[in-house]
C-alpha cells in the first residue's frame, strides 16, 4: 500500500457526502476521481506508485488482466480531462471533508463541486481475489483549495433561460397552456 496526498488536484464526479450512485445502484462507497495533470512531477510520482505497487503484488512482468484505478485521460470522452490522469478514489467510510482552514465542511455549504481543485489523501493498494487482479484506490479525505471551472454546468446560466416579467399577472387571463 502506497499513501500519496495529491495537492492541487482537479475534482470530478465528487460522492464526498453521500454514497455514489452506479447505473442507478447505491454502491455503498464515497467516492471521487482526481484530474493531475500526466506531465507534472506529481503525475509521474502517481503512475509511478500506481505501478509499484503492482510490481510488489505480482513482480515483473505484471499480469495482462489487472484492472487499474488511474486512467489515461485522453482515452476518455470527459471534458477536462485531456493531458490528464485521472485516479478514481473511494470508501466504505465517509472521508474528512475540510477547508483551507482545516474546518469540516457540509455538502450545504457549496463549497465542492466538480472541477474545483483540491488536496486528496489517497491509498494505493494491490488486491488479487475471487473477482479478479486489481490496483484500487482508497480515499481518506479531500480539502478544497481553490474555485475551478465547473464541470457539467451547460453552456447557459439558469437565469439566462427566463425573460424579465411585468407585475403579477390577473387570475382570469385565458392564455394559460394549462387552463
Amino acid at each position: 500500500m502506497s499513501k500519496l496526498i495529491l495537492n492541487d488536484a482537479r475534482l470530478s464526479f465528487p460522492s464526498l457526502f453521500e454514497t455514489e450512485l452506479y447505473n442507478g445502484n447505491d454502491t455503498g462507497k464515497y467516492a471521487a476521481s482526481f484530474l493531475v495533470p500526466k506531465d507534472s512531477d506529481l503525475g509521474k510520482k502517481l503512475a509511478k506508485a500506481v505501478q509499484a505497487v503492482a510490481e510488489e503484488k505480482w513482480g515483473k512482468p505484471i499480469p495482462k488482466k489487472v484492472e487499474y484505478c488511474l486512467k489515461d485521460g485522453d482515452e476518455v470522452e470527459y471534458d477536462g480531462y485531456a493531458g490528464m490522469w485521472a485516479i478514481k478514489a473511494n470508501t466504505k467510510k465517509r472521508p474528512v471533508v475540510i477547508d483551507r482552514k482545516k474546518t469540516p465542511i457540509a455538502e450545504s455549504d457549496d463549497i465542492i463541486y466538480p472541477g474545483c481543485y483540491v488536496n486528496a489523501s489517497i491509498e494505493v493498494y494491490a488486491m488479487d481475489n475471487q473477482w479478479g487482479k486489481r490496483v484500487g484506490c482508497q480515499l481518506n479525505g479531500v480539502q478544497f483549495v481553490r474555485d475551478g471551472e465547473a464541470f457539467g454546468t451547460g453552456s447557459s446560466s439558469a437565469i439566462s433561460d427566463f425573460d424579465e416579467l411585468d407585475d403579477v399577472a390577473s387570475d382570469d387571463d385565458d392564455d394559460s397552456p394549462f387552463m
